[in-house]
């Protein structure tokens, strides 16, 4: 019985050392498991820093201004902090919402709207968040409206990436007005190095006839025979199909508070590259538009029902205005930018089809413009009414530019325009220290014979003429009143020193 009681004390103590070195090994396999699992987090978060911080900056330049730090994404905001993924979702602590996570592909051949718009509805929802569209993918992107009044304030759509537009015929229906919208939203900024490319060329070349020209071009003559050379790249439309007569704007923004747009390219844009209606503070700055200069109504920034607005640092190529500035605009400064090829800087038409149109307080300075239809120009259309007041234009370097300085009240594209007495009463406008060289006329002042143009200042104009291809022509000045406060070349005798004799009361109908 000892022999058999010495045997059971030896196994059981055997057995609980057994346990003992088991229990302590287990739990130092698990305690080495949790520590690299931790690393390996800490590692993934670092490198996706990195990889955000490398989307987030911003080093595209326009307008030949000087590298200058990345812009912070939205007014008043600290630097964004990266998201937080949950199985290679975005959770709903999240700030920063990259496409890809929502299922882009990138590869320049799948639509990828659906994916966009799933991005914008979790961005929407959340203040100050950003929409990532990173650098290195091509994005195929429908017809798609990024849209409020319910989303949370100050979102940041990061464009680093290129978005391209289809070429396919039904993807537009019947036609639509706008390609990407931006609409109802306070604090939304478009900011990045990527690219808008609306692949415009299959719809320019099926322009309608009744496509509205300007009638300066009238008075280009040629001195001989020579034929304009359509520059056009034309791409086909895919399953050969006929592209709608609505061309879309590229890239609007409508009743929207505290738009900034930066950095960004938009090119080939169907009609208007950038649109901005019935906005309140709005910034361009250091974003370029290029597009043929026979590219039909391709306005570069088209301005409307909007006031408070900065267009500075920026180059604009393309085959209509290069800024285009329409009724309802107050308060616009634009500054340092470069415009070439397309028709100048352009205030209307104004008053078609006898509306009213009221525009003021517009500053348009130090522009170069190079191998543009028009410099500086107001035009309206006979039969109008309102008031245009308040413009200055100073500082103006035009080079090989055909009409330097316009104001023509009886603008009419090519379509007969019948005579009208009312018109868009045009009062205060300052041109000063435009010098360059014309290829044609260097002033031309039609103004109304009813209302004539008033308080129109010119100081310090030196323009040559560049004969080269079209046959030159004299200042021209009709019905125009106003001071010229320094000897100007070529001389401007045309212009009438006063104010006009006859000049009527300005009715309630005229004023703004």
């Amino acid at each position: 019985m000892g022999g058999l009681n010495v045997k059971h004390f030896t196994f059981i103590t055997l057995l609980i050392v057994f346990l003992v070195w088991s229990s302590t090994t287990f739990q130092s396999c698990n305690a080495r498991r949790g520590k690299h699992w931790r690393q390996s987090r800490a590692t993934s978060a670092s490198l996706y820093k990195k990889k955000y911080k490398h989307h987030g900056s911003n080093h595209h330049h326009g307008g030949g201004s000087k590298s200058k730090s990345p812009k912070p994404p939205g007014k008043g905001h600290s630097p964004i902090p990266p998201p937080s993924y949950d199985g290679g979702h975005p959770t709903i602590n999240s700030t920063v919402f990259d496409v890809l996570q929502f299922g882009a592909k990138g590869d320049g051949n799948t639509d990828d709207t659906k994916a966009f718009e799933a991005a914008w509805d979790a961005a929407c929802k959340v203040e100050a968040s950003t929409i990532v569209v990173p650098s290195n993918y091509v994005f195929l992107v429908g017809p798609i409206s990024f849209s409020g009044p319910y989303c949370q304030p100050n979102i940041v759509f990061q464009l680093d990436g290129t978005i391209i537009a289809p070429t396919s015929w039904k993807a537009w229906g019947s036609g639509l007005f706008q390609w990407i919208l931006f609409t109802k939203l306070k604090g939304i900024t478009v900011q990045g190095q990527g690219i808008i490319n609306g692949r415009g060329s299959l719809w320019w070349q099926d322009t309608p006839l009744d496509e509205p020209i300007d009638d300066e071009s009238l008075f280009v003559i040629p001195i001989t025979d020579t034929k304009h050379n359509n520059s056009q790249t034309v791409i086909s439309s895919d399953l050969n199909g006929k592209m709608p007569s609505i061309k879309p704007t590229a890239l609007r923004f409508y009743g929207s508070f505290n738009v900034t747009v930066t950095g960004i390219t938009i090119q080939n844009s169907p009609q208007c590259h950038l649109k901005f209606d019935n906005c309140v503070g709005v910034e361009v700055s250091d974003m370029s538009v290029s597009s043929p200069g026979d590219s039909l109504n391709t306005d570069g920034i088209h301005l409307q029902n909007s006031k408070d607005v900065v267009i500075h640092s920026t180059n604009l190529a393309c085959g209509d205005d290069c800024v285009s500035i329409q009724t309802g605009c107050t308060n616009v400064y634009i500054h340092n930018v470069n415009c070439g090829p397309g028709h100048g800087i352009s205030i209307g038409g104004l008053g078609r089809d006898n509306t009213k149109a009221c525009v003021s307080n517009i500053t348009v300075r130090d522009i170069m413009m190079h191998n543009t239809t028009n410099g500086v120009r107001i035009k309206t259309w006979q039969g109008g009414s309102g008031l245009v007041q308040g413009v200055l234009f100073s500082n103006i370097q035009v080079s090989e530019v055909e009409f330097p300085i316009v104001i023509d009240q009886f603008y009419c594209d090519k379509r007969t325009c019948k005579n009208q007495t009312s018109a868009v009463a045009l009062s205060g406008i300052t041109y000063e220290k435009v010098r360059g060289t014309y290829t044609i006329k260097p002033v031309h002042f039609a103004c109304s014979d009813s209302l004539p143009c008033q308080a129109v200042t010119l100081n310090n104009i030196k323009l040559e003429p560049l004969q080269e291809r079209y046959r030159l022509y004299d200042p021209f000045c009709w019905q125009t009143f106003g001071e010229l406060n320094s000897p100007s070349v070529p001389p401007i005798d045309c212009l009438q020193i006063g104010k006009p004799s006859s000049n009527r009361i300005q009715s309630d109908h005229d004023s703004c």
